[in-house]
């Protein structure tokens, strides 16, 4: 993937969520290293609100269309809750205004775990809300397995191709 061609094979998607399962593993060793100084009330609070609102509402909305279309609003609220930036925020606001503490590793966990285990990211307004492959993704995989590799012409520069 890169900034002209934003998709991804099974395997780069693959090799994406190796990277989230490492991340994922990180957090969790020092959840477990640090299990007796959780405040555990937390850690569920904090794991638990970015579905409550990010996720549930547009779930109950999607299955509940007859036509499976949903407004966007329950995109950017799965989008703004399972952010990254979003995690850094309020950890950043919970250590300053709350206290530092180890419940928030509940955040990294929840995000890395849908990244890793589930492949869910963010969600783009044009795909189903509930995971299904799009039409035209589809054809796209298909035509693009059928592909040859791109080997750069005779006497080109392979970098510059």
């Amino acid at each position: 993937m890169d900034a002209k061609n934003r998709f991804e094979t099974k395997t780069t998607f693959a090799l994406s969520r190796l990277e989230w399962l490492a991340a994922l593993v990180v957090s969790l060793v020092l959840a477990f290293q640090h299990y007796s100084e959780i405040r555990w009330w937390v850690f569920v609070l904090l794991f638990a609100v970015i579905d409550v609102i990010g996720y549930i509402p547009g779930a109950i909305a999607y299955r509940r269309s007859p036509d499976k279309n949903i407004p966007r609003g329950y995109y950017v609220a799965y989008n703004t809750m399972h952010s990254l930036v979003t995690a850094g925020a309020l950890a950043g606001a919970w250590a300053l205004f709350v206290r530092p503490e180890w419940a928030l590793l509940a955040l990294p966990i929840h995000l890395m775990g849908d990244r890793a285990i589930f492949g869910n990211s963010l969600k783009p307004f044009g795909v189903a809300f509930e995971p299904e492959t799009d039409p035209a993704y589809r054809e796209f995989e298909q035509k693009y397995g059928k592909e040859t590799a791109r080997v750069p012409m005779e006497g080109t520069n392979a970098v510059g191709a």
